[in-house]
């Protein structure tokens, strides 16, 4: 099989995602813009060829490197990014060129959170009441039937950027005021409850072939707008509503030979809200807190899945893997060397984050796990505690 990763150097598990294509028989080719010499060694070694390009928002550039595979390699199987960013992209390419996967007619419905909605339905779980949020009017009109707090997000996109929280008049008038001209936004009813993912991946039948469960202790929205720090758990078993909507939503879009990141609120009483689908591994270490959790790799999983038709599960959740984050501009009880003297046997991975990260996920972060959750959550308190 021929892959096309593009983008393959950024973000970094994209090295881990091509090694193990490679390993099961894959020849991986890369499109990106950084330099051939600067790609993680891993990385290089993974890649039959790498065609570097100036642009990466160019069509056209991408277009090129694609006829110049084809002309070397022969005919394209994948093309994949496992990125929000380039979705749009990879299925212009898989529909110019015929390639297995999500083709142009279908991406916007993974695109939008308006769009998203008609599938939610389809599936039976749960929605938020949602309206386009384009003029005050509007606004108010759906406000008077869902009262506040509101929330408005970009209707396109992934993450937290440019997401509020609004609880009376004076700040909508601050959003209309100072809201960005050139992005389309959603308002939804504020939900009090924190964000419980459905994560995993979905065979060429469409069928779970392994999935876990991350709780946030933290909403994201605050994160970010807050500037705070981030944690959350992975844990070794999936509440029953959870599973049960994750899998009715998988079925209403019909995804197939894909690595997933659905997002649910859970309500007080238990009921699993479904809020957005991704068609992509989880960020902030997510897939290492899968890993860590089952004792697992799931990128070699997913490129035996996609490359192999195999599945080598069933996967047994053993522990509850956690991520807790610092951010500079705040002041610790317990330095660096006091929490890895503290909490070392737990933790299995501690480093910097990159910039472009930083906001929602930290500027240094820790994983750490154990069979214990309250461990788990003496360990998470221990590295946020905070100078008096």
């Amino acid at each position: 099989m021929n892959f096309v990763f593009f983008s393959p150097h950024f973000p970094t598990t994209g090295a881990d995602f091509c090694d193990r294509l490679k390993k099961a028989g894959a020849t991986v080719l890369g499109i990106g813009d950084a330099p051939y010499d600067g790609l993680d060694p891993k990385l290089s070694a993974a890649l039959s060829e790498y065609y570097r390009i100036a642009d990466m928002e160019n069509y056209d550039l991408t277009l090129r490197a694609m006829g110049h595979f084809i002309h070397k390699w022969g005919r394209i199987d994948r093309f994949e990014s496992l990125n929000e960013h380039w979705l749009e992209l990879e299925a212009g390419i898989r529909t110019d060129f015929n390639i297995y996967g999500t083709k142009l007619d279908f991406v916007k419905n993974l695109k939008k959170k308006s769009r998203m909605r008609a599938f939610f339905r389809k599936s039976g779980v749960d929605t938020i009441p949602q309206r386009k949020c384009s003029d005050r009017a509007g606004a108010l009109t759906f406000i008077r039937r869902v009262g506040y707090p509101v929330v408005v997000k970009p209707d396109s996109g992934s993450g937290a950027s440019n997401t509020f929280k609004i609880s009376n008049a004076k700040e909508l008038d601050a959003f209309f005021r100072d809201r960005p001209e050139d992005v389309t936004f959603v308002m939804e009813q504020f939900i009090d409850g924190l964000v419980v993912t459905y994560d995993g991946l979905a065979n060429r039948d469409g069928e779970v072939v392994l999935a876990a469960s991350t709780r946030y202790d933290h909403s994201v929205m605050d994160v970010v707008n807050k500037d705070r720090h981030l944690s959350y758990v992975c844990y070794p078993k999936i509440d029953p509503a959870i599973e049960a909507a994750g899998r009715k939503i998988l079925k209403a879009f019909d995804v197939r030979e894909r690595f997933f990141h659905l997002e649910l609120f859970q309500a007080r009483d238990g009921r699993a809200i479904a809020l957005e689908v991704n068609m992509r591994p989880p960020g902030a270490w997510m897939t290492d807190a899968i890993n860590f959790a089952y004792d697992v790799d799931v990128y070699a999983e997913w490129a035996e899945m996609v490359i192999n038709d195999r599945n080598r599960g069933p996967f047994t959740g053993k522990y509850f893997t956690a991520y807790a984050s610092r951010k500079k501009h705040i002041h610790y009880r317990h330095d660096h060397q006091a929490v890895l003297a503290a909490l070392g046997g737990k933790i299995v991975r501690h480093n910097a984050i990159e910039d472009v990260f930083s906001r929602a996920m930290g500027n240094y972060a820790y994983q750490l796990r154990s069979k214990d959750l309250a461990e788990v959550r003496e360990a998470i308190d221990f590295i946020h505690a905070e100078e008096a």
